[in-house]
């Protein structure tokens, strides 16, 4: 086993590779044998840089659940879906909203979509989000765009997508968009949402949505 202490991460698939072992809370030991790995050479990829064959890698990026192409850093500028799947024959299935609520549960990144006045087409902004009480909460300016415009009827979108593994699921809600400003509401989210936006400080409004329709999908492998 290598010591942690005797390095850290080094070169974009080792710090990958760490950051979403320790998202999901394995330890060396767990990776390795979901991958098919000694612990030891787990250990190794993160602490030197690596110089993996395809196969090592493809078991490597299955264990952590997630894709090849994330653990390089290469598909930063490649849209969802954009590259070649490996599952020829997927599947689409419906989410009930228990099942949606729960994929979206973690927070992350999720898209706001809203009209503006005078406008026919909407406009669709990407907001980090976390979920309360069975409603999204964001972070934005207080005279922003979405604190201007996104406010009554919204969607709001959510997706994860393994376009290596012809995975992913995209949850869609529909509801109420508000500003919170009475004192004790921001008081509870402040303290329940911890929502850290990726656009920079001075974005102290917090926008909660009131779902009323939850609806998802997820595709997956015909013989998964």
């Amino acid at each position: 086993m290598v010591d942690p202490a005797a390095g850290h991460p080094q070169g974009d698939l080792g710090r990958r590779a760490a950051h979403r072992r320790e998202e999901l809370g394995l330890t060396w030991e767990e990776v390795a044998e979901r991958a098919g790995m000694n612990s030891g050479y787990v250990a190794y990829l993160e602490t030197h840089p690596p110089n993996l064959s395809r196969r090592s890698l493809s078991r490597l990026a299955r264990a952590l659940r997630t894709t090849p192409e994330a653990l390089l850093g290469s598909d930063t500028d490649v849209p969802p879906g954009g590259g070649r799947t490996a599952l020829p024959e997927p599947v689409l299935a419906e989410l009930s909203r228990e099942e949606c609520l729960r994929l979206v549960s973690p927070g992350g990144v999720g898209r706001v979509a809203f009209t503006r006045g005078g406008e026919s087409a909407p406009t669709v902004l990407p907001v980090n989000f976390a979920l309360v009480s069975e409603t999204v909460v964001f972070c934005t300016a207080f005279h922003g765009v979405l604190a201007t415009h996104a406010t009554g009827e919204v969607a709001f979108e959510v997706d994860q997508l393994d376009g290596t593994m012809s995975e992913g699921w995209s949850v869609l809600l529909r509801g109420t968009a508000h500003p919170v400003l009475g004192e004790e509401e921001q008081a509870e989210l402040r303290s329940a949402a911890r929502v850290r936006s990726w656009a920079g400080p001075d974005r102290d409004l917090y926008v909660r949505i009131v779902p009323r329709q939850v609806t998802g999908r997820r595709i997956h492998n015909q013989t998964g």
